[in-house]
């Protein structure tokens, strides 16, 4: 019997070149042009003009007509919106995110651990005109975010010490740059169940968040609750904010199956 050949000779280079394309369209990077992508793909600019044809003709490219650059087009986000509705995740995460809105009137998240980031999948804002800029899509980092750092603390020293980047950036003067301290902030999060970001990554941004576990008692994500400061004082936080928190996440991951 001949002997299975592994996937990576099954890889087809046109559509491995396509796919290294549409990556190139990420966080802040809006649109590019062909020499652009031409140089972040080492490819010649003829096959890249060839790839950015053929995706253009399925909708997946798009380009803007008075730069001459090219951005996502709307398939793309047909695509990932695809992907989120059929995370179970999600489907039973919405009513948890719009009862602890209900309850404090702040905006709340649901986010998962990918690739060493937090991403945002899904958000119910409050009504309340002063609010935080929805994340929903966003890769951040996930050592100052308070979702990140439930993730963080469940992993064992390699699996963090390969998580965490060389140097931790800070972007804001609370933002915990020592790994030591990190680590210590990470024991604590992992006895108390809740994580915090005291304006770690933006200023005057405060959040809190705790973990959701499946039936695995894997933990697949995390609630966060988000709000400015001046509305997320110490007092409230513990008192209101953290134990509604708490419970949301509690109750998500009951109905994904977990039992503590």
């Amino acid at each position: 019997m001949p002997a299975k050949k592994d996937k990576s000779e099954y890889i087809i280079q046109a559509v491995s070149h396509a796919l290294d394309l549409l990556e190139q369209f990420h966080d802040d990077v809006d649109e590019l042009g062909v020499t652009e992508l031409s140089k972040r793909l080492k490819l010649h600019k003829n096959n890249v003009f060839r790839l950015l044809a053929t995706l253009e003709s399925r909708g997946y490219i798009e380009q803007n007509r008075a730069t001459e650059n090219y951005r996502l087009g709307l398939k793309s986000l047909e695509l990932g919106q695809t992907f989120i509705k059929q995370m179970g995740l999600l489907r039973q995460a919405k009513l948890s995110l719009e009862q602890l809105v209900e309850a404090c009137n702040e905006t709340a998240y649901v986010a998962i651990f990918k690739e060493n980031h937090v991403v945002y999948l899904d958000v119910v804002e409050t009504n309340l005109t002063v609010r935080v800029v929805s994340r929903v899509g966003s890769r951040l980092p996930a050592y100052c975010t308070a979702a990140g750092k439930v993730h963080l603390a469940y992993l064992s020293d390699e699996e963090l010490d390969s998580c965490l980047p060389a140097e931790l950036p800070g972007f804001t003067p609370t933002t915990i740059t020592s790994r030591t301290a990190l680590k210590e902030e990470l024991r604590q999060v992992g006895q108390q169940g809740y994580a915090y970001d005291n304006e770690e990554l933006d200023p005057g941004v405060r959040c809190i968040a705790a973990p959701i576990r499946d039936y695995t008692r894997r933990i697949v994500g995390a609630i966060s609750l988000s709000g400015p400061s001046m509305r997320f004082t110490d007092e409230r936080i513990t008192r209101e904010l953290t134990p509604l928190v708490v419970d949301a996440a509690e109750n998500l991951s009951t109905r994904l199956g977990y039992r503590a």
